[in-house]
């Protein structure tokens, strides 16, 4: 049997809206994944220290607050300090177009602004698990 993918959905930061946080970890459970949602305001490294004890294979952060350029580089260095760089790291909020290419550019996986589809998401972490094997 092949083991379910499993993502974990954070809102990082001082930001308190999770609407769209649980509307993604939602359609992402309907899509066949294992999800683990950690709430509200939570910190880059208790985001990467849950993402090491749940074995996931994916991290989604969300981000309305305007602090992507401190909380995605972050994570990304806590990642890597930690072993855990093979993990996606992907996102979604409102990240201006100029700050978009400078994430991916760090590493950052897809940045799903408003009116992206759940379809695409979705689609977007299982073809990247299944792309990037993990041992």
């Amino acid at each position: 049997m092949e083991r379910r993918i499993r993502v974990l959905v954070a809102k990082a930061g001082l930001d308190g809206h999770d609407r769209g946080a649980k509307v993604v970890a939602a359609a992402l459970r309907d899509a066949g994944m294992e999800v683990i949602y950690t709430g509200l305001r939570q910190t880059p490294e208790t985001i990467v220290n849950a993402a090491i004890q749940e074995d996931v294979d994916a991290i989604g952060i969300s981000i309305l607050s305007g602090a992507h350029m401190t909380i995605f580089p972050r994570i990304l260095e806590l990642m890597k300090e930690k072993g855990i760089d093979d993990v996606l790291l992907f996102g979604g909020g409102i990240i201006p177009e100029n700050d978009l290419e400078k994430l991916k550019e760090m590493g950052v996986g897809a940045l799903f602004t408003p009116g992206s589809s759940t379809k695409e998401i979705t689609e977007y972490v299982h073809r990247w698990v299944a792309e990037h094997p993990r041992d």
